[in-house]
């Protein structure tokens, strides 16, 4: 680790801390209804909507019918990404005549924006017109991300309500979450990373002319051809909705998405600007501040232990590199941007991965092995150290529902949380949003190691190989996107398999949240005794991030050293 990247890393932090209780009080006031004057010229805007859809904002509706809202809009959103790729050959705003998508590649991707995970196992640039990449895939990095923070205003609205028996309006909360706080931060976001250089265009790619002509056995070239499009658009929402599609096959390492420091720094802070600021909403939304700030402190506590693991191992740098000679001064650069460094390509890394966003800015298949640990096991957790928009928060509720069940276990007493008692049912549904996701991992990674398909995909022999199935595995089913990418995944085995593991991360998670938030919905609130354990105190952080771990840890840890540990161990010699 540098100082250079040791600062840049605390200013980071930094503001991130800074820009949590603002943008936290402001999504707080937009779910309750209670929109800031900046934002009234968009209610018409609003009510224009529910009246073109044939909405009654005022109708509340139960769990099952939240549910349903929630399943048809995503069914409806796949579709339509799956009939714009396989018909993108005769739509309009294609300059470059990019052919249809084959059908198992465009149900990967359809089901992949679909569900809020973008993994991409295709060229962005040399695959999607224009239009599909604005109209297709730009319109889901809103809507998936805004359906994650409906299914976490429910849940909170399952605390906060007592004796009811109902959750709010599915519609309504996609809406605002779309309305008032994406669109104007994506607005503002892609301005400034236009001003840093980031393309915007419907013109066709571009030929340049080389300085210096390149030759080989079938001739000279002396021009090249240079992709553009709408970017900016789609990187500042790829960002905020913890969506992390590139529209380059690059993604961040491009130059046209990501050129200058300021543009990596701003990207690298949409990450977990939304997440992070979550969490002050939650602790708004039902009146005890001190909840949110607790929950955000144990997801931090996780963050910072893994940015340092990651950091410290890219920073020391390959030994395999070093036996050839290769100059580790300044860290593992392989499949680094000079322009970034091993620090900052580091925190982004970790970054990317508590978000699940899965944005890169450099190539995780030559991470060091603990480097790439440290990657792939954020996602294990769950996704639930910040974790997507909405779905890391409800996902790291339901980990704080199993933290009040052990202690109430422990001195005897029904466990309750913020005022209500925690049953049988709610852990129930508590344990299939913890172990579904876990199971899903671990047997597709069997399925693809033991599978001849599944096989013939890996590029590199031995434990990496191995790492490569079990990131792409943990990727998908904890809906992140991004990739090892050594592994040769746009193949109908992998597109199919990948496709069912986010399927199943993503509503396999949110039916069971929706089912605790009716049910704290229509329980009474107990009043705090005694015996109550705070649930704001450093104890409970600290109760909270080793429920996590240890979950994680029991899940997981054979799998890991089948893969980047003995990796790591072998790594010397």
């Amino acid at each position: 680790m540098t100082t250079f990247g040791l600062i840049q890393i605390g200013l980071y932090l930094s503001v991130l801390g800074l820009c949590v209780r603002p943008l936290g009080l402001f999504m707080a006031r937009v779910h309750q209804g209670r929109i800031p004057p900046i934002l009234g010229p968009l209610r018409p805007l609003e009510r224009l909507v529910y009246r073109a859809a044939g909405i009654d904002p005022e109708a509340e509706m139960g769990w099952r019918r939240y549910a349903t809202g929630l399943l048809s809009f995503s069914m409806v959103s796949i579709i339509s990404v799956y009939v714009f790729q396989r018909l993108q050959g005769v739509l309009p705003l294609n300059p470059e005549g990019l052919p249809a998508v084959s059908p198992d590649s465009a149900f990967n991707t359809a089901v992949s924006f679909g569900t809020n995970t973008n993994w991409q196992g295709y060229g962005g640039e040399a695959t999607m017109s224009y239009l599909t990449q604005a109209a297709a895939l730009t319109v889901q990095n809103f809507v998936s991300a805004a359906a994650g923070m409906a299914v976490l205003v429910a849940l909170i609205r399952g605390f906060s309500k007592h004796e009811s028996d109902s959750i709010g309006n599915f519609w309504v909360d996609l809406t605002r979450s779309i309305l008032y706080i994406l669109l104007p931060l994506s607005f503002v976001l892609a301005l400034v990373l236009v001003s840093q250089g980031v393309v915007q265009t419907f013109s066709a790619y571009r030929g340049v002319t080389l300085i210096e002509p390149i030759k080989d056995q079938s001739g000279e070239t002396t021009t090249q051809r240079i992709a553009v499009g709408p970017a900016a658009s789609q990187v500042a929402i790829k960002q905020l909705g913890t969506n992390g599609g590139g529209f380059f096959n690059a993604n961040s390492a491009h130059p046209l998405e990501n050129p200058t420091p300021l543009s990596n720094h701003l990207q690298m802070l949409a990450l977990l600007l939304i997440p992070a600021a979550l969490c002050l909403t939650f602790g708004e939304m039902i009146g005890d501040r001190r909840q949110g700030w607790a929950l955000l402190a144990a997801m931090s506590s996780v963050l910072v232990a893994m940015i340092a693991l990651a950091v410290v191992a890219e920073g020391k740098g390959n030994p395999g590199l070093a036996a050839l000679g290769v100059d580790q001064t300044n860290g593992n650069m392989e499949g680094k941007e000079v322009r970034f460094g091993s620090d900052v390509s580091a925190l982004w890394a970790v970054a990317t991965t508590a978000a699940s966003n899965g944005s890169v800015n450099s190539m995780h298949d030559s991470f060091t092995p603990l480097g790439g640990l440290a990657a792939m096991w954020l996602m294990q957790l769950g996704e639930v150290i910040f974790g997507g928009v909405g779905s890391g928060l409800y996902g790291m509720l339901a980990f704080a529902l199993v933290a009040v069940f052990l202690a109430g276990l422990m001195v005897g007493r029904t466990p309750e949380y913020l005022g209500k008692k925690v049953g049988a049912f709610e852990m129930k549904m508590a344990s299939l949003v913890i172990l579904l996701p876990c199971a899903t991992v671990l047997v597709g990674s069997a399925l693809a190691v033991s599978l001849p398909q599944g096989r013939a995909a890996v590029a590199n022999p031995g434990p990496h190989g191995f790492s490569e199935i079990l990131y792409a595995l943990s990727s998908a089913s904890n809906n992140n996107g991004s990739a090892f990418a050594g592994l040769g995944a746009n193949t109908p085995f992998y597109n199919g398999l990948l496709g069912l593991a986010m399927l199943v991360g993503r509503f396999g998670v949110m039916i069971p949240i929706l089912a605790i938030a009716g049910s704290l919905a229509g329980k009474k609130q107990v009043p705090a005794g005694p015996g109550t354990l705070p649930t704001h105190t450093p104890l409970f952080v600290s109760l909270l991030v080793a429920v996590v771990v240890v979950v994680g840890a029991l899940s997981f840890f054979p799998a890991l050293a089948l893969g980047p540990i003995v990796e790591h161990l072998m790594l010397p010699a």
